[in-house]
């Protein structure tokens, strides 16, 4: 393993949440202890014996006791520490699970543990799977070959000097014992398995963009900085405790049974069962919503906005009331479109005589107006916010009583519990696919609302207004040449 690079990894994969790991290095040596801690033992593999081996029952045992928590939490406890390399096992090296059997494992050696924060480089797993194909004589796994014929390309310039480090420690350890060498290498396949999964295992060290700043380093505060946030502090509005507390407790009463840490997931966890019912029920433009999503749309007047299938249902409540989201169509709509977009709206709802008026206050008329001699994407956030609010005392009391979501509530579903066997668990992981990429998504939503255009009413006074315009604009033909 030729990772002995000194210098911090600041980039993607310098961002572990070390708190997190930090505990779980507190467990883990709780677990090595030779008095109370997992027991080990040496185990045969195949015709090597392996020191030191440990057995998945032993570990879900060891944590169910030592937490106090039953067998499902303490082996998803117990898979959580080989998703991240702080156990590997020695048999299924592609599943990073742990298996209530008898199946071996080991404790990775520190060496390897995320927090020591090395740069995982794609030198180093070229020089890994050069290795490897030396060793397995060019008989590699599908996703490890396609990964060795890219590097391949990629480091063409210096494959020689790969190929050369892959044989010295390929020479290296053959002189070593059998046993050290078969550790050894379960340790280090172990390791890429973390860094470099497989096409469709969740990897654990994913952790998506890249931040500007590192989230792990002190933050550095100035004498400036104390002093803005005393003043702050001083000018901040304060209530009573008695009422933030009652409100505190009022939001933890209402939401208590939507938290899926103190309630079972209807109807089964996908992150836990690779069952994708959950997900199916709750797209956000399903036809028939669950029951527990339309209570969500009682609690508040954002909750019924935030969900895009309660936004649906009360703009078929409100028919012509469309104000609200034409505006949020302005504010995140192309560019080029955003003038014309301005102006429609305010003709359609604000301007004297319009055929959709919506009466609000002389000084919310008047900044609105202002802005409108130059446009721009937040032009019509005060008119937005008056009609919000007027929404919010109003339409949505009367829509919470209106037939339209008696019939969403009625017709809505309450699934059962799915409740699965290890080996039905074992073949919903085995059947794991991908999700769709947001881009994918992103165009299927535009295909739905060019259909729902499509099928919507033409306002035939629009059309012919925007026909008209383009008349104006079409420059007059030359009169003809004389002959």
């Amino acid at each position: 393993m030729t990772i002995r690079n000194t210098f911090l990894d600041h980039g993607q994969r310098y961002r572990p949440r070390m708190a997190c790991l930090k505990k779980v290095e507190k467990v883990l040596l709780e677990m090595q202890d030779p008095k109370t801690g997992v027991k080990s033992q040496p185990q045969r593999l195949v015709i090597t014996t392996i020191p030191h081996a440990i057995t998945g029952e032993d570990i879900i045992a060891w944590l169910a006791e030592r937490f106090q928590i039953d067998t499902q939490e303490a082996r998803n406890f117990g898979s959580m520490l080989v998703a991240l390399g702080y156990i590997y096992p020695l048999q299924d090296h592609k599943r990073l699970v742990i298996k209530p059997d008898a199946s071996l494992y080991r404790f990775q050696t520190p060496y390897f543990w995320p927090t020591q924060q090395w740069p995982v480089e794609d030198t180093d797993y070229a020089i890994y799977l050069a290795k490897r194909n030396i060793r397995k004589k060019g008989i590699l796994e599908l996703h490890e070959q396609e990964q060795y014929n890219r590097l391949h390309k990629w480091m063409n310039h210096k494959w020689d000097f790969i190929v050369m480090q892959a044989k010295e420690q390929y020479r290296a350890a053959k002189e070593r014992k059998k046993p050290d060498r078969v550790v050894f290498d379960c340790q280090e396949r172990a390791y890429w398995v973390v860094h470099r999964p497989p096409p469709g295992t969740v990897s654990a060290m994913d952790y998506g963009l890249d931040r500007r700043i590192d989230p792990n380093a002190d933050e550095v505060t100035g004498e400036s900085q104390s002093m803005i946030f005393t003043q702050q502090s001083i000018m901040r509005p304060r209530v009573k405790s008695s009422v933030s507390i009652g409100a505190l407790v009022k939001y933890s009463a209402t939401y208590n049974s939507h938290d899926p840490f103190l309630f079972k997931c209807l109807p089964s966890n996908p992150w836990l069962t690779d069952d994708v019912t959950y997900w199916t029920l709750n797209m956000p433009n399903v036809e028939i919503p669950t029951r527990m999503r339309v209570e969500r749309w009682t609690f508040s007047f954002g909750e019924l906005l935030s969900d895009p299938r309660g936004r649906d249902d009360f703009r078929l409540f409100l028919k012509k009331e469309f104000s609200g989201t034409i505006c949020e169509d302005l504010k995140w709509g192309a560019a080029a479109t955003m003038r014309e977009k301005a102006e429609q709206i305010y003709k359609t709802f604000l301007a004297r005589g319009a055929p959709r008026w919506i009466n609000i206050d002389g000084k919310t008329m008047e900044i609105t107006v202002n802005s409108l001699k130059h446009p721009h994407r937040y032009v019509l956030d005060a008119a937005q916010t008056h009609i919000y609010m007027l929404m919010k005392k109003d339409s949505y009391g009367r829509y919470l009583k209106s037939p339209v979501f008696k019939d969403t509530s009625k017709k809505s579903v309450c699934p059962e519990e799915h409740k699965f066997t290890d080996a039905q668990l074992e073949q919903n992981a085995k059947n794991r696919r991908p999700s769709l990429s947001p881009i994918i998504l992103r165009q299927q939503e535009q295909e739905q609302r060019a259909k729902m255009a499509a099928s919507a009413p033409v306002d035939i006074t629009q059309v012919m207004s925007k026909l008209s315009k383009q008349g104006k604009n079409v420059p007059p033909h030359p009169p003809p040449a004389n002959k």
